[in-house]
């Protein structure tokens, strides 16, 4: 170990060549210059002599008052409605008026707002100068610049910045264009009119296809009674005119339909008409929810590469601010050509303030190009404007002051602390928020209203009319073509005179019998026939001989080579009927199901069980317990 006294002092070598036993002191600068606060030893470790500077009392602000140069920017510093009845700082209102409260009550210092009095941030001239906010710095005119003031390289040459207490970007603000808003036939907008017109003629093609294809094809005719073998060659077609445009709409609604294909052809025409429309109303219902609750919005830009492309809009900056200087000192080519745009076009595309801008964006085909957080609080509160793309660049706010100002550490060490108890994210939500306009990203599920869904009433409402229409110009064409409308009057019970009823005289009777659910009007007449009407009729001598073979029925045709006569299929119709009314003495056969049960027996045929018998034809009941009666 060496040990020997210096200019310093007593000095320590150990065995290793290190220096032992030694002390530094700890020197702190001040205006009144260096000064030691503390000393740290090698043995003891650190001394320190004097506290750091607490953040809530410090020597240079307390009790000072400050001169604050700001500028009218709503949310930041706005004016009291009654600011003509105020006086000093009570006339003004705002966020950065706020944060100026919370700052004060920690640093302990008062001051005085004053507005600039050129009214801009501040920008440099031609000779150096400054102008705006930044020049009252500079000439010492003002102590502090609170204010949405932008902290840029230009700025930070002549003024200091405190840390920045609000993080943001330039933004494209443009009004909003919006489609047609969901009305009372959404339900259509779906497809577009195209669509539903080339639907309309698919389903006019199949139809026809189908009922060409059915009358082609040998398979799709059929003999309904397969219990008159032998005897029966009656032939029908399911695959009517009204069928074939009928099972098509079966299909499309998902109801499906009683008519079955039975020929491999019409299940080819029907198997892609119903692929054709598991796509189509797949299609259909996943759009539809978005179509009924969501109002589009047209918008001509989507991104400020868009803005760039096109010169039918105009767009422009506010004169003497952060954001005409970052266009201005760009070197991207983009915004070099939105420069070379703005500074070239006559008028002028610069505004000189936030609400000028606001105003030529909504009255005129303008975009306004202004920080993300001014363009969030405007569409907050006006729900025709809107954001067109991300941000273009990523800056802060700061509060300026004098180059070399001692209040510089001060002030961020207080921000900070703002920033950590998130204070300042409290004073934003307040001036912020509580605006008229939802949120953009706001998608949570909402009733659906008549506005949205009003036509699809309408449009039951008109079909129930038709129906109601159309059933009665049926009831009408029934009493004009059919016999026997003629019955005894009501009013005169002993008269045996009988009078033609008239056609609203028997639709009242009608509406009559649904109110006291009596049987239809069709049953009424046959019972004042007698049960003649009911049962078949004898066959004439010259009824029982063959009719022409080859007649045409409503869905069918007689084939030759039976000697079958055409009463036989009437009768087979009408028994038909009396089945459907559930006579006690004739049941469904359940090889038939369609029409009747009955067989037909040549005269003199041997019978298990005792039949009716009603001149050339006798008819007998099947017998089977499994089919009900």
């Amino acid at each position: 170990m060496v040990e020997l006294e210096g200019l310093t002092g007593h000095i320590e070598f150990n065995s290793r060549g290190q220096r032992s036993n030694y002390a530094l002191r700890i020197m702190q600068n001040s205006r009144d210059g260096l000064r030691q606060i503390g000393q740290w030893h090698s043995e003891q470790g650190l001394s320190m002599e004097k506290k750091p500077p607490s953040i809530n009392v410090t020597d240079t602000l307390f009790n000072t008052t400050l001169i604050i140069t700001t500028i009218l920017e709503n949310p930041y510093v706005m004016l009291k409605a009654n600011y003509l009845e105020l006086e000093g700082n009570e006339r003004y209102e705002g966020f950065c008026v706020d944060m100026l409260k919370e700052l004060a009550d920690i640093l302990k210092f008062n001051y005085r707002i004053k507005l600039v009095s050129d009214g801009v941030y501040g920008v440099p001239g031609a000779n150096g100068t400054w102008t705006g906010m930044v020049g009252e710095l500079i000439a010492r005119k003002a102590d502090l610049a609170v204010a949405g003031l932008t902290i840029t390289a230009e700025r930070e040459k002549v003024i200091d910045f405190s840390k920045p207490f609000m993080t943001l970007g330039i933004s494209v603000m443009y009004r909003v264009h919006l489609g047609r808003r969901p009305g009372y036939f959404s339900f259509l907008d779906p497809f577009s009119p195209g669509v539903w017109l080339f639907m309309l003629l698919a389903y006019l093609a199949v139809s026809c296809v189908l009922f060409l294809v059915a009358r082609l094809t040998p398979y799709e005719w059929y003999n309904p009674h397969p219990c008159l073998k032998g005897r029966c060659s009656l032939l029908i077609n399911q695959y009517s005119l009204g069928n074939s445009f009928w099972f098509p709409v079966g299909g499309f609604m998902q109801q499906g339909s009683t008519i079955a294909p039975r020929a491999l052809s019409t299940r080819c025409v029907s198997g892609v008409w119903w692929a054709f429309t598991l796509i189509i109303i797949s299609s259909y219902t996943a759009n539809l929810a978005a179509f009924l609750t969501v109002q589009r919005m047209d918008v001509p830009i989507e991104s400020v590469d868009d803005l760039a492309d096109q010169t039918a809009i105009e767009y422009g900056t506010m004169h003497g601010g952060s954001t005409m200087t970052f266009f201005q000192n760009s070197r991207y080519q983009t915004y070099q050509r939105m420069w070379n745009f703005m500074h070239s076009k006559q008028p002028s595309v610069f505004v000189k303030s936030t609400e000028e801008g606001i105003a030529r964006v909504l009255n005129s085909n303008y975009a306004y190009l202004l920080e993300s957080t001014m363009n969030e609080y405007y569409r907050q509160r006006n729900c025709n404007l809107t954001q067109i793309g991300g941000l273009l660049d990523t800056k802060g706010y700061g509060i300026g002051m004098s180059l070399g100002s001692v209040y510089r550490d001060e002030f961020d060490l207080a921000i900070l602390k703002l920033q950590e108890e998130n204070r300042l994210e409290i004073l934003k939500r307040k001036w912020w928020e509580g605006g008229k306009c939802p949120k953009e990203e706001d998608h949570r599920a909402k009733g659906l209203g008549m506005e949205n869904i009003g036509g699809i009433f309408v449009v039951l409402v008109c079909g129930l009319l038709i129906a109601i229409f159309m059933a009665v110009l049926e009831f009408v064409w029934m009493l004009r073509h059919t016999p026997g409308t003629e019955n005894k009057c009501e009013q005169d019970a002993h008269s045996d005179q009988l009078t033609q009823l008239s056609v609203c005289e028997e639709m009242l009777r009608e509406l009559q019998g649904i109110v006291l659910c009596q049987d239809s009007l069709q049953l009424r007449r046959r019972r004042s026939g007698g049960t003649s009407a009911l049962r078949p009729h004898p066959l004439h001598t010259e009824d029982r001989r063959a009719r022409p073979t080859g007649t045409n029925l409503s869905n069918g045709r007689l084939c030759a080579g039976t000697g079958l006569s055409e009463p036989l299929s009437h009768k087979l119709t009408q028994e038909a009927a009396i089945v459907a009314r559930g006579c006690s003495h004739i049941r469904i056969c359940p090889e038939c199901r369609r029409f009747q049960g009955l067989r037909v027996h040549p005269p003199g045929t041997p019978r298990a069980s005792p039949t009716h018998s009603d001149d050339s034809f006798e008819w007998d009941k099947t017998t089977n317990s499994s089919e009900p009666e």
